[in-house]
């Protein structure tokens, strides 16, 4: 059997979308055919002869579908039949970053109407709970409904009522003299 060819890809296994890569195929003989191959492609076979040790196959405009594992090997005018394949070489074409920026967009889009969709849900709908009260209470505060509240009357007035400051006012204020029952000393 023949010994097995090198492969490898010029400038670089790596690829841009749409951009062009060189597979070059390398053998011990002179003279021969050689064959690329594509591992999860069985339909997949370029020949090429050469009068010398090596063929470059020329792949351009590559997709994502041309990304995958590609060997290859040779016949020579004296065997006719194919030698060991050689190692495999991973050809991998990068997605345009206009596919990325669109893909995460439309998923940004996605969970942004389903954040929306599960709030909506969450705020419109009461608990199924049994004697649950299904209409609100008029007329009832938090402070009735909560036993840790102070009591009304401790409780700040939220409204004056016109007058009531200057009640207070004239009650404290050192102008108005207080009542003759706090001027007496304590009895005796």
């Amino acid at each position: 059997m023949l010994p097995k060819p090198t492969l490898s890809a010029l400038p670089s296994n790596m690829v841009e979308h749409r951009g062009n890569v060189s597979l070059r195929c390398q053998s011990h003989f002179q003279n021969v055919t050689f064959m690329l191959g594509k591992l999860q492609d069985s339909g997949y076979r370029q020949e090429q002869r050469s009068t010398g040790h090596e063929a470059e196959f020329l792949l351009t405009h590559l997709e994502p579908k041309d990304a995958g594992m590609y060997f290859c090997a040779y016949k020579t005018m004296v065997s006719q039949e194919w030698s060991e394949e050689s190692e495999h070489l991973w050809l991998q074409v990068k997605a345009t970053r206009f596919i990325f920026a669109a893909t995460f967009t439309c998923l940004s889009i996605l969970l942004l109407f389903l954040s929306i969709f599960f709030i909506n849900i969450c705020t419109q709908h009461e608990p199924d709970i049994p004697n649950f009260p299904r209409r609100r209470l008029q007329g009832v505060s938090h402070a009735d409904l909560n036993p840790k509240a102070p009591p009304k009357a401790a409780s700040v007035p939220t409204e004056e009522s016109p007058g009531s400051c200057e009640c207070a006012v004239r009650q404290f204020s050192p102008a108005v003299p207080p009542p003759a029952a706090q001027l007496e000393g304590p009895p005796s």
